[in-house]
This record gives C-alpha cells, structure tokens and sequence, in this order.
C-alpha cells in the first residue's frame, strides 16, 4: 500500500515513527508531509522521514482557515499525483481528501469532542476511521476505541528503551537529581482563550527546584532572558530518555506532562485545560500525574514541595507506572495490525473489541 502521514505537531512524528518504520519494513511505500514547524522537521530528518513541506501555519482563527484551504489544495494533488491508499494525521486536512479521491482517512485523535469543536465538526464527519482511546466517548461512528494513548505508541516498553548516555550528554551524573520545565505557547485550534503558567509563576518554581537539584527548561516559544541558563541541553530526539531520569517534570504542557507521567516520572500541571480532558484525567486516577488550574498555582507549589521531601519518589511512580501498563495494550502493534488488515479489522474490532488484547 501507498501510505501518506501527515505531521502537524512535532508530537506526531513520535506518534508515528514507529507506525511507519513497521509499515515500511512490511513492505509498505511510505509517504510525509508537513507544516513549517522546525521542531518537528528537525525529528523527521533525524528518522529519515522525507516529507513534502506544506509551509508556515498561521496563529489567527481566520490565518488557520486560510492554511486549511490551501494545504487542503497541495495535499489533493499529492495524493492524486502518488496514488495514496490511505492517509493517517491527527488534522482534518486528509479527511477532506478522503471524499474528493479513493484514499482511506485514519485520523488518530486524543482529544474530547468538547475540546476541539472545530476538528468535531470539519474532521471527523469525513474520516473512515477515528481511532480514540477508549476513556473518551464521541459522537462519529467512525470512532474505533482502544485500550491506550498516544504517548503509549513510542513510550511502550515494546518499543522504548532509555538511553543512560543522555545523561553525560546533558552534563548530569547518574542518580543526581534534576527537573524538567516545560512550557508551551497555547496556539492549536483548541487553545484559544487557553493559558498556563506565568511568568511570576515560572520564577517561583525555579527558585524552588534550585535547592533541590539542576533545573532544565524546554519551551515552545522563546525562553526569557532570565531562564536561557537552564535551556535543554539535548536535541529533540533525546528528550524522552533525558525525561525517564529526571527527578520531575512541572509545566504547562499537555503531551510532556502525559508522557513523563507513562514513563514512571512524577507529572504536574498547570493550565486552565486542567480536570477537563478525559485521557490526563485517566493518568491522574492512576495517581501518575496531577493538574491545575492557574488560580490554585499555590495548591501546585506546596504539592511540588511535599514531593520533593519524599525519599522513595521514583519508587512509588514505578509501581503506579506497572500498574497502568498492566491495563493498556501496545498501540502501535495494535494499529499495525489494524492497518494492514483493513477493512476485515474494523468488522473484527466492531464484532469483538477484546480482539485488541492481543496485542500487549
């Protein structure tokens, strides 16, 4: 088959990478495409991905409208031009171009429905499938449930192993103590009217993870003046390793925080998404991550220094971590298998659900 994925965050190119590395040895013609996010084509180059370059994105409702039209033209004669089977994103460009040429849309998405009106309204009424974790409910009948998440795609054991060398490439020793920052700059579909945490805030956090131990930042805008000291050290690719020893991780971030929570790390958050997502929210009644609203920033603070007093932290959150993955599948297995038996997979998942358990 002829493959296209379709990158709109550099959060995807993990999601993916192992999606089509798999695809690729089995045979399959793989085919990518991607916004001007330098991040994200940073990783891409580093797993060989070459992808057609659909350009800068715009921050405006009305500029996101405008970027919509026009990569919807570029991509349908991309897929015209290649003749592609099926084409995998998490936007609802692909969706579009489902309906114009013969190509299959599987939209992988990890978001509520009440979050993300837009993606509800123009994506999902035109994808073949919608794969969800299984937490969330939607109203498309396209949805296809199953027991995981998206970081659980490249975060699995099956498939993640940390590398102990970032640790001397970031400076830091074995078993010293460090924390991970991470702040993002709130400009997807769904983050308008959306915030985090500020920049009195950021000061307070800092000043009290200094006395603890080394104090790492990774931002989606530009880092303040003030903070440029404590920069991540390591390249993108490496930040899921550097993220397994670290000590915690705080932020604004939605992924960071849901992936630092799968790898065992303790995870708060906060921004005002927070008690409102239905996969976070699952981490949390697992006791692995925790979040908060940017008005009970105080609550977050002197939650972070009770922590921070405890002996046996990475411990506790190992036996947490197992006990999660215990009741998870190994998605990427999952949606290999899915992929390459299309449609009788989706009549076999409709029948029996549990068919997925398979896949551990």
């Amino acid at each position: 088959m002829k493959i296209l994925i379709d990158i709109g965050h550099p959060a995807h190119v993990h999601l993916f990478k192992n999606l089509a590395r798999e695809l690729s040895n089995r045979g399959h013609q793989l085919f990518y495409s991607v916004r001007d996010i330098p991040v994200a084509k940073k990783l891409m180059e580093h797993y060989e991905m070459r992808f057609y370059d659909l350009g800068k994105k715009k921050d405006s409702i009305i500029g996101k409208a405008y970027t919509v039209i026009k990569q919807d033209s570029l991509l349908l004669s991309f897929v015209i031009k290649n003749k592609i089977d099926i084409g995998i994103s998490n936007g609802i460009v692909l969706p579009h171009l489902s309906r114009l040429t013969k190509m299959k849309s599987f939209v992988f998405d990890d978001d509520d429905d009440k979050i993300e009106k837009l993606v509800v309204k123009y994506g999902h009424p035109f994808a073949d499938i919608v794969f969800t974790p299984d937490i969330i409910r939607r109203k498309t009948k396209a949805a296809l449930y199953y027991k995981g998440t998206h970081e659980l795609a490249y975060l699995h054991p099956n498939w993640f192993t940390p590398d102990i060398n970032v640790l001397k490439s970031a400076g830091l020793e074995i078993g010293q103590k460090f924390f991970i920052l991470r702040f993002v700059a709130f400009k997807g579909f769904h983050d308008v009217g959306q915030q985090g945490i500020s920049l009195a805030q950021k000061h307070r956090l800092v000043n009290l993870l200094l006395q603890y131990g080394q104090v790492i930042i990774t931002s989606e805008r530009a880092i303040e003046p003030e903070f440029e000291q404590y920069r991540l050290p390591v390249p993108p690719e490496k930040i899921h390793s550097l993220m397994y020893y670290a000590t915690m991780l705080i932020g604004d971030s939605q992924t960071m925080t849901s992936e630092a929570a799968i790898l065992g790390v303790p995870a708060l958050k906060c921004n005002t998404f927070a008690g409102k997502l239905s996969v976070p929210n699952m981490l949390e009644r697992y006791g692995l991550s925790y979040s908060y609203q940017p008005s009970n920033f105080n609550d977050l603070y002197a939650h972070v220094e009770s922590l921070l007093k405890k002996t046996n932290l990475k411990e506790e959150w190992l036996v947490k971590k197992e006990n999660f993955l215990r009741d998870m599948i190994d998605p990427t297995s999952f949606y290999v298998w899915f992929i390459e038996n299309y449609p009788e997979s989706k009549r076999i998942m409709r029948e029996n659900p549990d068919y997925q358990y398979q896949f551990r």
